[in-house]
């Protein structure tokens, strides 16, 4: 996209127009990316680029349609770049040693395909919702929304579903 573009594109986001300003943050999210690539070291890039995205939508009231765009959404990069680089200086930083000990994932590996297993022994509405409930923290309500249940549904298909789910864990247990 030329800078022509998206000067026109921010004139028209300025103006209200809410489609052609995510149309906008998201062409320029590739440019930010390459910017910040080449300043910055990588694990700080994705947070670089958040900053100045939310700096261009906390200050696009100042951009002036006349100017150019693309000057003006330097200046900003610049500007949490100039940023990074000052909490970089202030943060310590230590070398790390090839010898790192790793905590062990096996347990929660296992329980979790465990879990998983026994999801999948229940009816799939009881088993999608207590996923999006009880594991994913979703209210009742934004289950109710994301599966087509009633709320009502949602509920007694948990109930049933963990009510199922302790008869199965007790039975394997009688079996080892």
């Amino acid at each position: 996209m030329s800078d022509r573009g998206w000067t026109e594109m921010m004139a028209a986001a300025q103006s209200g127009n809410a489609a052609v300003y995510r149309r906008l943050l998201g062409e320029i999210d590739p440019w930010l990316h390459r910017y910040f690539v080449r300043r910055l070291p990588p694990a700080m890039v994705d947070d670089a680029v958040q900053d100045t995205l939310l700096a261009v939508h906390e200050k696009r009231h100042t951009y002036e349609p006349s100017r150019p765009f693309e000057p003006w959404l330097g200046a900003i990069a610049r500007y949490k770049w100039i940023d990074r680089l000052r909490a970089m200086k202030s943060s310590r930083t230590e070398e790390l040693t090839t010898d790192i000990a790793i905590p062990d994932h096996e347990d929660a590996v296992t329980s979790a395909r465990s879990l998983e297993r026994l999801l999948d022994e229940l009816k799939p509405a009881q088993a999608d919702v207590i996923r999006l409930v009880k594991l994913q923290g979703l209210s009742i309500q934004e289950a109710s929304s994301r599966t087509g249940q009633t709320m009502s549904l949602v509920k007694v298909n948990i109930h049933r579903g963990l009510g199922r789910l302790s008869s199965l864990v007790r039975k394997r247990a009688d079996v080892e």
